[in-house]
């Protein structure tokens, strides 16, 4: 192992998933891309912003948000939670990361 030292950080990283995404394509697939993108247009995406968070990877259904404080992050997920989109059950989790930052 060399002496070159890794820079660490300490970030709250939102995970959040659809639930029944699945099913929810295989019955109206085309439906279920348009609610998830409004989903991330309207509520998400706006509270992202808000709330200083960064959008590190989104997955179909799921996505990876970033942020300094854990506060921020549950702010965020409370309110993605509860949507005028009857089958957007969100599921979230919100640890406390360590974070190695790439060059």
């Amino acid at each position: 192992m060399s002496g070159e030292r890794i820079q660490r950080r300490l970030a709250a990283i939102l995970a959040s998933d659809v639930v029944g995404y699945s099913r929810l394509m295989g019955e109206d697939e085309v439906g279920t891309l348009a609610a998830l993108k409004t989903l991330h247009r309207e509520l998400i995406d706006p509270k992202v912003r808000e709330r200083c968070g960064h959008l590190v990877k989104t997955t179909g259904d799921g996505a990876l948000v970033e942020f300094a404080s854990v506060v921020d992050a549950v702010h965020l997920s409370l309110p993605c939670g509860v949507t005028t989109l009857p089958w957007a059950a969100v599921v979230r989790g919100v640890p406390p990361s360590s974070v190695v930052e790439k060059e």
